[in-house]
């Protein structure tokens, strides 16, 4: 038998109205109270009756995005790009676009709860998945569309819809090509712990190694802040502990860039000393100096994408997960040059 609000209220000792109002994500009600009631109805089962909300709820005909305050996000040329695909697909379809920039945590948590048990917006859209997520367990137990741009990390259920890139793939072809070069000493910045798609990364890095026949020395593997500062300091880092590196592969455009900043206070030359590259072909990586060698992946494209395939869900066309994969390209520019030989010697194996 199917379990009802009425049980969870019984179960939790609190009335119907304050576990619909707990559920729903409204924020009058205290979070500890929320906590238990979430808790009791996910120990019984309880599962939302999806047609019935949708019969109450009047549309909106806005979709919500929460993007990270930290990130200065409306100046970071990556999320500039992916916000016009997501605006003009929106704008194009007759929906507004309600944005907030939090930073991670409680904050952003309480914007989502605004968003949803406030009823201000059709769907969601999410960027930038993390380990263990919370935005997705949260938005899935309240049976609001939404997509989401990135998979879940390796070894967690991906039940929701996503796009992404295969960044594992891509960043083995950075290796690849440094390889191909005959670069033997690579770093590589990563970004934080917490993000989902850190561990595809770290293993396409390894992957490449090993086809090169090197050996994978974690003292060459950074963590930066996926902004120019991490980038900055994660170089000066790698080229501390180990000088003789002769690449670097951050994992944005923004932390390469910051690399390069670090390779130049040194009096070294990107492209000639030390190659760079990077991960997202953001307007800057062509128009630095020198331009950088990064992977491009259509965020624009991505934006528009996420709001269509969204919309399929808010307008019933589409209730089954998507799962989509967009193709990625190895742009090569100025900052990846051949390692240099000093004397005609060959480069170091290890």
């Amino acid at each position: 038998m199917a379990i009802k609000l009425k049980d969870v209220a019984r179960q939790s000792g609190y009335s119907i109205t304050t576990v619909s109002r707990a559920l729903a994500g409204y924020s009058d009600v205290n979070e500890q109270t929320r906590r238990h009631i979430i808790e009791v109805a996910s120990s019984l089962g309880y599962q939302p009756n999806l047609p019935a909300r949708q019969l109450r709820i009047r549309r909106t005909n806005s979709l919500g995005l929460v993007i990270p305050a930290r990130d200065h996000s409306y100046s970071n040329e990556f999320f500039s790009q992916l916000l016009m695909g997501i605006g003009d697909a929106a704008a194009q379809s007759g929906y507004d676009l309600l944005i907030s920039a939090q930073a991670p945590g409680e904050a952003e948590m309480a914007c989502y709860r605004r968003m949803v048990g406030g009823n201000l917006v059709d769907g969601v859209i999410l960027v930038r998945t993390r380990r263990h997520d919370e935005r997705i367990a949260y938005l899935s137990q309240q049976q609001i569309p939404f997509m989401v741009f990135g998979r879940a990390a390796p070894g967690e259920p991906c039940n929701f819809s996503f796009i992404d890139i295969d960044s594992q793939a891509a960043i083995r072809a950075l290796v690849d090509h440094f390889t191909g070069l005959g670069h033997r000493r690579i770093g590589l910045i990563l970004p934080p712990e917490e993000m989902a798609f850190t561990p595809y990364r770290l293993a396409g890095y390894q992957e490449g190694l090993e086809n090169a026949g090197l050996p994978y020395d974690p003292a060459r593997v950074v963590t930066g802040d996926l902004l120019r500062s991490g980038g900055e300091q994660g170089a000066r880092i790698l080229l501390d502990r180990d000088p003789k590196i002769t690449a670097i592969i951050a994992c944005n455009d923004l932390m390469a860039l910051g690399a390069m900043r670090a390779i130049e206070s040194l009096n070294l030359q990107v492209g000639r000393d030390i190659a760079v590259a990077g991960y997202d072909d953001i307007p800057a990586a062509e128009y630095a100096y020198p331009s950088l060698t990064t992977i491009h992946q259509p965020i624009y494209e991505i934006g528009q994408r996420l709001v269509t395939l969204l919309l399929d869900q808010i307008e019933g066309r589409n209730s089954a997960h998507s799962a989509v994969f967009l193709p990625y390209t190895l742009v090569v520019r100025a900052s990846s040059g051949a390692p240099r030989q000093e004397g005609g010697a060959q480069p170091e194996s290890s």
